[in-house]
């Protein structure tokens, strides 16, 4: 209201203002040299409004100063566009030359590397195919992208990567034989640290991911967990002589299942459900949301006590995790990410070429969106907005979401693939949160920078993604 009362004030004053002006120079004759008279900006009339008007506007002046109506309102003079550019093409020939995809992407925890694993994803056995894990340091002076700063053997074809949250060298894998292995590619002569080898607690199955989890007790100490289309969820600790030791395990089965939803009979008597992809929620350190062959995300927990009905050996109790169904994909899900400023809010990708928007408190999507007709490999929240997510398509683009702009279709479709390869893996840096790495079926690692439009939070932001998230939990 005092916005429009010194405005309304000013505005009159500026009409007053112009009727005297025009009065003026329509009476007044022209001096030499077209200069108006002094005569002419003294006007008796003018002088009088503006003393009589200058305590009002002063006043409501005073008033919008103290307003806090529009703080962290910034003034864009010109619209900024949404640009991603290429900053890096990075491959490794001996790895592309035995058409290795790359399967995994990481940042290290200064954000200045990142790593990528070789190995396939498509249909066939590569238990015995030898693959690689690539390291690129990224501020070293002389890169060169088709020379990786480390390069690492691996006895089988890698599944996925992930760095080690504090120590900068430290990666663990999964690999398609079921082994966990854990690497230091600062030492790449001798880059082994631990491995779980092939014993009846190693998975049976390929391992789709693997996290790193702080131990309750010693939360400067990490265990790694992995998932496997086995149906386990098993935490591995590393000891002596190099060896991955099991500390705890989780199984799931179709019996134990929340019956919310309908699944299908499991095909031949097999109970196992094979499990694809898991994501931890930023808010508490025991959930967790675990994608599934089946194409439903399974909400979980680690404090579960359950005992899971599986007659796999194990030399720990499994135990059954599983505390809430979601309503499924129309096939296996590749991707889950959890909401870094939600504690409610998740999305999957998978076979059907949709994503969707989950609340952890109801089954149905909030949001279901169609963005390719092949497959979807990955999704994931940006570290730094709200309402931004990336996802990596069967087609061979990686396309960036704004929520704020558009439900419904990407800001920017950035094409990695120029044959419509597949985008297998995306993560965004966050430590350098204008870095995107996505990787390839032709093992390529491609490093785009974003605009400020992806990485600068707006000022509604937050709020928009509680509304977004209260409006359809109701």
């Amino acid at each position: 209201k005092s916005c429009q009362t010194a405005s309304i004030a000013t505005t009159e004053a500026s009409v007053q203002t112009r009727k005297h002006v025009d009065a003026e120079v329509q009476t007044e004759a022209p001096v030499p040299g077209g200069a108006l008279s002094a005569a002419q900006h003294d006007s008796p009339g003018l002088a009088a409004f503006l003393r009589r008007v200058e305590t009002m506007v002063i006043r409501e002046l005073n008033k919008n100063w103290q307003s806090h109506a529009f703080d962290g309102f910034e003034v864009h003079w010109t619209e900024q566009q949404p640009t991603v550019t290429c900053l890096h093409t990075l491959g490794y020939p001996p790895a592309q030359g035995q058409g290795l995809h790359v399967t995994s992407i990481s940042w290290n925890t200064t954000g200045s590397v990142v790593a990528c694993a070789y190995g396939r994803l498509d249909d066939g056995d590569w238990s015995t195919l030898k693959a690689f894990v690539c390291a690129w340091n990224l501020d070293r002076r002389g890169l060169s992208p088709r020379q990786p700063s480390a390069v690492v053997e691996a006895p089988s074809a890698v599944m996925c990567l992930a760095f080690h949250p504090t120590q900068p060298s430290h990666v663990a894998g999964g690999l398609y034989s079921g082994e966990v292995l854990v690497w230091d590619v600062s030492h790449p002569e001798d880059p082994l640290l631990w491995r779980t080898g092939l014993t009846d607690d190693t998975h049976t199955d390929p391992v789709y991911q693997v996290v790193w989890l702080p131990e309750p007790r010693h939360r400067h100490r990490f265990q790694v967990l992995s998932v496997a289309t086995d149906g386990k969820a098993l935490l591995w600790q590393g000891v002596g002589a190099g060896q991955l030791q099991l500390t705890e395990g989780f199984a799931l089965v179709v019996q134990q299942l929340p019956r919310n939803t309908k699944l299908k009979k499991p095909p031949r008597g097999e109970t196992e459900v094979g499990v694809t992809a898991v994501a931890f929620s930023s808010f508490d350190p025991s959930l967790f949301v675990l994608g599934t062959e089946g194409g439903f995300p399974l909400k979980c927990s680690l404090a579960a006590e359950e005992a899971a009905l599986t007659r796999t050996p194990s030399s720990v109790p499994l135990r059954a995790p599983a505390q809430f169904t979601f309503s499924p994909h129309g096939g296996p899900i590749y991707s889950v990410s959890c909401s870094p400023f939600h504690r409610n809010l998740f999305l999957s990708a998978g076979t059907d070429g949709h994503i969707h928007l989950y609340s952890m408190l109801q089954a149905q999507p909030l949001a279901s969106l169609q963005l390719s007709h092949k497959y979807l490999f990955a999704v994931r929240w940006s570290p730094v907005r709200p309402l931004v997510f990336a996802a990596a398509s069967g087609e061979g683009d990686v396309q960036l979401f704004d929520l704020q702009k558009s439900s419904q279709k990407p800001t920017v479709s950035i094409r990695q693939t120029q044959d419509e390869s597949p985008v297998y893996c995306l993560e965004f840096n966050p430590q350098q949160t204008q870095l995107l790495a996505a990787g390839d079926a032709k093992g390529t690692v491609k490093v785009w920078q974003l605009s400020t439009e992806f990485t600068e939070q707006g000022p509604r932001e937050t709020e928009d993604l509680e509304q977004l998230a209260a409006e359809v939990a109701t």
